[in-house]
């Protein structure tokens, strides 16, 4: 006798209200951008890592090939091909040498301060990369691509730089004071696209990279009007943030350190509670996961759009302060740098995750700090930072060319199954 089948697990059962299950038949599946997105994000952290080292790989054959002494070596390489391959590791050795000495640990250091500055300039430089991935990275996981942190870091800088300048108040509420008109300035600079989004269906990468050109012409124009310039001055720059609205030093006047990164800790244990623990971070998930089971569970989806990119503007907004406040005292119209597209890359190679974002800020942190010191004590181009950086980015969004590279098994139904649980979850 032949055994039944058995049903296919990965059918949610029907919804049910009271005693009458309703069993929907019209139910659209998830958009295919946030399908991608999920593959991406529930990447094991072996093919994260693996991105990493292909990218430090592949740099490594850049920075040989920009190398005077390896292009010398070329010449005659068929007669002594060794001489090519050593120029070629000792390029590459000194290169990524020089970057560990620069972001973690100055070997050469006369004074145990001066060996661990490096360390210290690596964490004050991931500290707007923290916060804004945070804020990327629940977007992310919500099925929203903001891509518009540069604009929010602006915005959150702005406010913070306009409390710091304008008002006389005692430190234990200019600071905080000042990081509150952050968080609002960055939470409703992102809450004009998760609004548009929401009322209209205006595409979030659309609405944000407007909203990025916005805010670059804006602080330009500010720095040269009495709202935010020196007065006196002709420059687009603004006055010296007073002491007490400054974010207060962790290590002394010899660092730049400040306590800007326990306001990143904080941020991350936050983050954490928000998505894993509470009911408004459940939806965000479920939203990200189906928006139309999420719809047919009794979220409202357009709501969560809203609150979504409110809380990723606040956070990013706070990496504005963090600038302004604590590494910066005083705000330009490069106070964002590239902070903001970086943190994209920071949110993705810690798949969204508070620990693997913040850990990730710090790596992104070291490649800028440490990058300095390798142009300086080798001749390494600055930009194959940049490159390194591209090429972790390429390896992150393609899962399945990592695990082509070196060969690894593609993620079997286990796995997806865990990757769409909240579905599950919401359409139970």
């Amino acid at each position: 006798m032949s055994t039944p089948p058995l049903p296919d697990p990965e059918v949610p059962p029907p919804a049910a209200t009271g005693t009458a299950a309703v069993t929907t038949t019209d139910e659209k599946p998830p958009p295919q951008g946030n399908t991608v997105m999920r593959e991406i994000l529930s990447s094991g952290w072996l093919v994260t890592v693996l991105a990493v080292v292909l990218a430090l790989v592949l740099s490594g054959v850049l920075i040989a090939a920009a190398d005077d002494d390896v292009q010398a070596a070329l010449k005659y390489f068929f007669s002594q091909p060794m001489d090519t391959f050593a120029a070629a590791w000792s390029a590459v050795s000194s290169a990524y040498v020089a970057l560990f000495q620069g972001a973690v640990f100055d070997t050469n250091a006369e004074t145990f301060t001066a060996a661990i500055k490096p360390l210290t300039e690596t964490m004050t430089v991931s500290i707007p990369l923290i916060l804004a991935g945070l804020g990327l990275g629940i977007g992310f996981r919500a099925g929203l691509f903001n891509i518009g942190a540069q604009g929010q870091i602006i915005l959150g800088a702005i406010f913070a730089g306009w409390v710091a300048f304008h008002l006389d108040l005692p430190a234990y509420l200019h600071l905080p004071l000042a990081m509150l008109a952050a968080i609002v300035g960055g939470g409703l600079w992102a809450g004009i696209a998760g609004f548009l989004k929401a009322r209209t269906g205006a595409h979030e990468v659309i609405v944000t990279i407007m909203l990025n050109s916005i805010a670059v012409y804006l602080i330009a124009y500010l720095l040269t009007t009495p709202v935010l310039q020196n007065p006196g001055s002709t420059n687009p720059i603004s006055p010296a943030v007073p002491k007490s609205a400054q974010y207060p030093l962790l290590l002394g006047d010899s660092f730049r350190l400040h306590a800007g990164f326990i306001v990143a800790i904080v941020a991350a244990i936050f983050v954490w509670w928000l998505m894993g623990r509470s009911t408004i971070g459940f939806k965000f998930r479920a939203v990200g996961a189906n928006p139309h089971a999420a719809r047919t569970a009794g979220i409202s989806v357009n709501a969560s759009y809203v609150w979504v990119m409110l809380v990723a503007g606040a956070l990013a907004g706070l990496a504005g302060s963090a600038q302004v406040l604590g590494t910066d005292k005083v705000l330009t119209a490069d106070v964002a740098a590239s902070f903001g597209f970086d943190a994209i890359t920071v949110a993705l190679l810690g798949r969204s995750k508070p620990l693997g974002t913040f850990f990730a800020g710090l790596l992104f942190g070291a490649l800028r700090a440490g990058g300095f010191a390798m142009q300086a004590r080798t001749g390494t181009p600055i930009d194959v930072v940049l490159v390194m950086q591209s090429l972790v980015v390429l390896f992150i969004a393609a899962p399945p060319l990592v695990r082509a590279v070196f060969r690894l098994p593609a993620p079997g139904p286990r796995k997806a199954r865990a990757a769409r649980s909240t579905t599950k979850e919401v359409a139970a």
